[in-house]
């Protein structure tokens, strides 16, 4: 039986490990479940799987956690940060599905690569803000990185076993063309972006996801951290990434060969299907997802990214570019915007605005040590507040 410990259970991408995991009884049982605040699908989760461990970030959330869980003495219930970071080294949990949303995932994260676990990573902001320092982690406490993002999952699929050790020239690898849906304001006329509402930005066209990263998807900035993400995972630049705005999201990313194959991977949108694969790899198990039907999809559709449109893409690519804590300056920058524009104290096009501004404050420094990294965060976070607090007086 392999030991799974799920950060972020109560999310989309928590739920939908569990309903893989549920699927194969006899192949994963769960050691820990984590969340932020909710309580309520929490004690659910808990009473359904009977973790060892359940640990709330939030420490008045854990304390009405443990109330409700009465009748499950044997689950212990526990609290913040610290405890995050233990459940995911723990030495009976052999996999980490990484699925915390923003920063707040990294240091439970990196705590799981240090422990030398199979990392399912979702939790992009971990190499986003972190890039050198947690694929060294990686290397250097022997654990295994397998992408949970579907269109990094799709690449990982679509290169030779052995590219890790050969590097992606030696491999014949000519680029990697990463695909992106456009979100809901994709075709949208220009001037009505200011206008938008959250639940427009949050009603994604093809996947179900939470509210920050369905914003990010309009805006393109979850496509931009997942070129920096990419970067890191594969070894390579944004120069050799190509952006492809597919609407259908049927191919969830290509890689194009010096031959002139171009490899892809296709499935419907079932963040289930990239789940089962890397919790099997290399084997292959069912994930409740239906096979694709080519000929109800028809058609494929492919064009470039507006950078005038999506202005968040170029800043992202920029902002991997200056390297060092920039890309942590720009997340936080982000998640500030997000957050704001969610609670409706900024419009939707302010966001590249924020994220702009606070870049252009940033000093940036080498990304050497966890303790650099996280004080670039917290500075950027107050520049970001300030920032929008100027605008709004």
């Amino acid at each position: 039986m392999i030991g799974v410990t799920i950060l972020g259970a109560t999310g989309t991408i928590g739920l939908n490990t569990l309903d893989v995991i549920g699927r194969h009884p006899d192949r994963y049982r769960v050691v820990a479940l984590t969340a932020n605040r909710d309580v309520e699908r929490m004690a659910g989760l808990c009473r359904q799987w009977q973790p060892a461990y359940a640990v709330m970030a939030d420490a008045d959330a854990a304390e009405q956690l443990r109330q409700q869980l009465g009748d499950c003495p044997q689950v212990q219930v526990r609290a913040g940060n610290e405890a995050l970071a233990e459940v995911a080294a723990l030495d009976e949990t052999d996999y980490v599905m990484a699925a915390i949303v923003g920063g707040a995932g990294l240091l439970p994260t990196l705590a799981a690569a240090r422990a030398g676990k199979r990392v399912l990573l979702a939790n992009k902001e971990a190499l986003v803000m972190s890039g050198r320092l947690f694929m060294d982690a990686v290397r250097d406490h022997g654990a295994e990185l397998l992408p949970i993002d579907s269109e990094h999952n799709a690449i990982f699929q679509c290169l030779p076993p052995d590219h890790q050790s050969r590097g992606l020239a030696a491999a014949g690898v000519e680029r990697i063309l990463l695909t992106a849906s456009g979100g809901p304001f994709r075709d949208m006329p220009l001037d009505q972006l200011a206008q938008v509402t959250p639940d427009q930005a949050c009603a994604h066209p093809n996947w179900v996801m939470g509210r920050k990263i369905s914003v990010d998807s309009a805006t393109m900035m979850n496509k931009g951290l997942e070129v920096i993400e990419a970067c890191w995972l594969f070894d390579t630049t944004p120069a050799n990434i190509q952006v492809v705005l597919h609407p259908q999201s049927v191919i969830h990313s290509l890689v194009q060969y010096c031959d002139g194959t171009v490899l892809a991977e296709l499935g419907n949108p079932d963040m289930r299907t990239p789940i089962a694969h890397a919790l099997a790899w290399p084997e292959r198990v069912a994930a409740g997802v239906e096979a694709l039907d080519l000929f109800a999809v028809a058609r494929l559709d492919f064009q470039p990214p507006d950078m005038t449109r999506f202005p968040c893409l170029h800043l992202a690519a920029e902002a991997m570019h200056a390297g060092g804590t920039a890309t942590a300056i720009m997340n936080a920058a982000n998640e500030v915007a997000v957050e704001a524009f969610l609670d409706q104290r900024i419009r939707f096009t302010d966001i590249a605005r924020v994220v702009e501004a606070t870049l252009a404050q940033g000093r940036v420094e080498p990304a050497t040590a966890l303790e650099t990294v996280l004080a670039a965060d917290a500075k950027a976070r107050s520049h970001a507040h300030e920032y929008i607090r100027e605008q709004a007086a």
